[in-house]
């Protein structure tokens, strides 16, 4: 019988492989597959669902397997594990790709968008400046323990921390004296490297009309228009703007039990890159709040008096969520003002309209 589900446990230089005919039965099992011979082995099989773990090489493996017409998911290994027999059969390649060929196939299934090379190239940019800004953050660090043992402390902030490390220098004995200083130029020349990747982010973000739209919302920068963009593409894998959001990890866990709703804190699930992006453009958009007088300022700013601050970044990063989800769905049909009842006064606010057919 034909195959029509097939899954893949992905390696470096040697895979396994799976796959089962309509009643489940396996009719393809090859624990032991050769990088190069592959695709060769996945291009002579009929067009059939293909499943594999979202990790490193999974999204080239589905764009060469999509090229031969077969329909690709990735799913992520956490959502793997329950299938997986480990009573019967362990933990091995065999069986994690029997696991994926299972996983694939059950209704509920969330699955990762699969990614072409422009945004893995545009996240490539993102991983590399936030490693940057990691390893200056350590650097800084490291910096102020090594005076420490000094007696030299100095505060927090990397600006005054740098302005007034410099009359202190003289202070360390030579090789002490050496290092701090090599640490400094060091971290002179990431704060340089940063700012070049800055550079680059911005003139991808404007060459994009898509991530133009984006910056259009308050507390949406070119960092996160692009991030964004590069990581959902136009947002076809979700349903609704809800889903985005709790992919995300920003909608609260719930605890319900007995017809008693309980809410906790967010889950902080998805990727913490984005999450964190939209959180620091929220806290800008009420950082600038001041005496702004439009629709979304009024709104969060009561948002704020009512539930507190952290609440109400939590609740204008979620909103922006689903406003970037609607403004990638839609395109053009989406309106980013609301329109006011004729002789109204037109206020500047963020209210998402759909601009549906009459």
């Amino acid at each position: 019988m034909a195959i029509i589900t097939v899954g893949i446990d992905l390696a470096k230089n040697v895979f396994a492989v799976h796959g089962v005919n309509d009643t489940g039965k396996a009719e393809l099992v090859k624990p032991k597959v050769p990088r190069d011979q592959l695709l060769d082995l996945i291009a002579k099989l009929p067009p059939c669902l293909i499943g594999m773990e979202a990790c490193s090489g999974a999204h080239h493996w589905a764009r060469l397997f999509r090229q031969h017409g077969h329909t690709v998911r990735l799913i992520a290994p956490k959502f793997v594990t329950p299938y997986r027999l480990s009573g019967k059969r362990g933990k091995n390649d065999a069986a994690d790709a029997a696991a994926i060929c299972e996983a694939i196939t059950r209704p509920h299934m969330r699955f990762v968008p699969i990614k072409d090379e422009h945004q893995q190239a545009i996240l490539c940019l993102h991983r590399t400046r936030q490693g940057f800004v990691e390893e200056r953050t350590a650097l800084y660090n490291r910096i102020r323990g090594l005076i420490s043992e000094f007696g030299i402390v100095l505060p927090l902030k990397v600006e005054r921390l740098k302005r007034e490390i410099a009359p202190h220098l003289e202070d360390l004995p030579g090789w002490a004296n050496r290092c701090v200083g090599d640490m400094l130029a060091h971290a002179n020349r990431l704060d340089e490297r940063i700012g070049e990747y800055d550079a680059a982010i911005k003139e991808a973000a404007r060459q994009d009309e898509r991530s133009r739209r984006l910056m259009a919302l308050p507390g949406i920068g070119p960092t996160t228009a692009s991030a964004l963009l590069a990581s959902i593409g136009i947002g076809h894998d979700f349903a609704n703007g809800r889903q985005l959001t709790a992919w995300l990890g920003l909608t609260p866990g719930q605890y319900s039990s007995g017809g008693k709703t309980r809410l906790g804190r967010i889950t902080k699930a998805g990727d913490a890159y984005l999450r964190s992006l939209l959180v620091m453009g929220a806290r800008a958009v009420l950082s600038g709040l001041g005496e702004k007088q439009d629709r979304f300022s009024r709104w969060a700013r009561s948002l704020q008096e009512r539930r507190g601050y952290w609440k109400a970044v939590v609740a204008i990063a979620a909103k922006n969520a689903r406003l970037c989800w609607a403004m990638l769905k839609y395109g053009e049909d989406f309106k980013l003002y609301a329109e006011r009842e004729e002789g109204e006064e037109q206020k500047d606010c963020v209210l998402a309209e759909l601009a549906l057919p009459a």
